[in-house]
């Protein structure tokens, strides 16, 4: 007896495949949370922000949480344990003081292959400590796992700031000055260096490498700061950004964050951009665009924030800010003004996803 095969519903169709390449970073966040609503009244702030807040009737609890990945983050060929302890915590300190807060305690935990011994992660725990008593904060618990290949960071940041200082991405309005801490692109070109030496040193290694005496571009990478001190500085002379974010991704993904979330435009003269002048220097020599690593980069750590123009006088005052553009109507777009005078549209990168 012959049997007849039919074909089933689920034999015809073929699974979905959607490459997260094809929505980005940001686009894949969105699409995997936007379905999701708060219900807690504790929560005042969940997913959208550079961290979460909450509050259980007291003094609101700012947190966020990152993941290093090595060979994605992070390359042991060039970055001391010690230094990489330190840039762990110092990541997520960065986005308390985004949200205009200050960090009070962390929680680090770990993922190891058999190839780290007890002395490579007491190097690691040793550089965690020194980022804990820079910034005064308290390591507070974590955990400690089994790793098939490499390293895997993970550090939760917490802290507190007055409800009603608390910043976010979404505060900005149309006539806001837009405003940056420190100097940009320094990260970048620290890295760009690292990589060609490792290149060269991994063609020949028999040749020392030369960072050519570039100590601040390698610091910026190696051994980045978060902006405790601008936090503080805003406290004390009772300024609060109308919105603000740290910037990780490039000013250029930054900007489109706060653009989104407050639904304006916004305009960035290139002239106006701080750059240190080895920043520009290097860029050149790497047949690189000085502006496009400022926008792109990333690892700057340094605050993209807003303020209302009767701050003005304020933010003037206080040294190491610069005063990049202007919040403009959405319908002008974010636009970067050239130091020719012709205006370009800015797009933001992002993380691309290997396969």
């Amino acid at each position: 007896m012959k049997f007849a095969l039919h074909k089933t519903k689920t034999m015809e169709k073929k699974p979905k495949r959607t490459d997260v390449n094809k929505l980005g970073e940001f686009g894949l966040i969105d699409h995997l949370t936007n379905s999701h609503q708060c219900i807690n009244p504790s929560t005042l702030k969940g997913i959208g922000d550079d961290a979460a807040v909450l509050d259980y009737g007291g003094q609101p609890i700012i947190v966020s949480t990152d993941m290093l990945l090595e060979g994605i983050h992070f390359d042991l060929m060039y970055t001391p344990l010690k230094h990489l302890g330190y840039k762990s915590v110092v990541v997520n300190l960065s986005d308390i003081c985004a949200m205009n807060a200050l960090p009070l305690q962390i929680t680090v935990s770990i993922a190891i292959s058999n190839r780290f011994s007890v002395e490579a992660l007491e190097e690691l725990y040793s550089g965690i400590f020194a980022a804990c008593r820079n910034y005064n904060v308290d390591l507070v618990g974590g955990d400690t796992n089994s790793s098939k290949k490499g390293l895997i960071i993970s550090v939760t940041a917490i802290g507190t700031g007055a409800r009603e200082k608390i910043s976010y991405r979404n505060g900005a309005k149309p006539g806001d000055i837009l405003c940056v801490t420190g100097d940009l692109g320094a990260s970048y070109l620290g890295l760009q260096l690292l990589e060609r030496e490792k290149q060269i040193w991994q063609s020949n290694p028999g040749i020392q490498p030369d960072l050519e005496d570039q100590t601040y571009l390698i610091g910026r990478q190696l051994k980045p700061e978060a902006r405790t001190d601008m936090v503080l500085s805003f406290e004390k002379g009772g300024f609060n950004p109308t919105s603000m974010i740290d910037i990780s991704d490039g000013l250029a993904s930054e900007i489109h964050h706060i653009c989104k979330n407050s639904g304006t435009g916004a305009i960035i003269e290139e002239a106006l951009v701080p750059m240190k002048d080895e920043t520009q220097l290097m860029a050149l020599k790497f047949k690189l665009d000085p502006i496009t690593c400022a926008l792109s980069g990333g690892e700057d750590y340094e605050l993209l924030f807003t303020a209302s123009e009767k701050d003005l006088p304020f933010i003037r005052s206080l040294p190491g800010i610069s005063i990049i553009g202007e919040i403009r109507p959405p319908e002008e777009g974010i636009q970067l003004k050239t130091v020719n005078g012709n205006f370009h549209e800015i797009t933001a990168q992002g993380w691309q996803h290997n396969q």
